[in-house]
């Protein structure tokens, strides 16, 4: 291909691909999402048991002894380790990791206790179909 002929179609593709950016972005009207006409009960009540059931697996993992990865035993151990050799910047960063780990246990609880309740009226209120 001559020289002129490639610098044309590179040319043709840069502004394609500048045309094609542009093009989402010019469709955005600005307009707000409509609102939602419904709570979204009959959804949740049908993803109720798998909720549960990943809120279940992470517990588990959470409160795991140290050879279960995602533990905070784990976690707990790799502080310690870090603290022993001497690697306070890998202490701080790991302790840092470590309170928040811990802070997703009460948390996923207190979702697990809410899911219950939703289930519960889900049902008792024929999994939302009847609101």
């Amino acid at each position: 291909m001559p020289y002129s002929h490639r610098t044309a179609v590179v040319a043709v593709a840069t502004a394609a691909a500048l045309l094609g950016l542009a093009g989402p972005a010019a469709a955005d009207s600005g307009s707000p999402a409509p609102v939602p006409s419904t709570d979204g009960a009959q959804a949740l009540c049908h993803r109720a048991t798998k909720i549960d059931r990943r809120i279940d697996r992470a517990l588990t993992r959470l409160n795991g002894p140290v050879t279960t990865r995602g533990s905070i035993a784990r976690l707990q151990q790799r502080v310690d380790n870090a603290k022993a050799a001497g690697h306070t910047e890998i202490e701080t960063y790991l302790k840092d990791r470590l309170t928040f780990r811990k802070s997703l246990v009460p948390t996923l609880q207190q979702r697990q206790k809410d899911l219950a309740e939703v289930q519960d009226w889900c049902e008792a209120n024929d999994n939302g179909a009847t609101t």
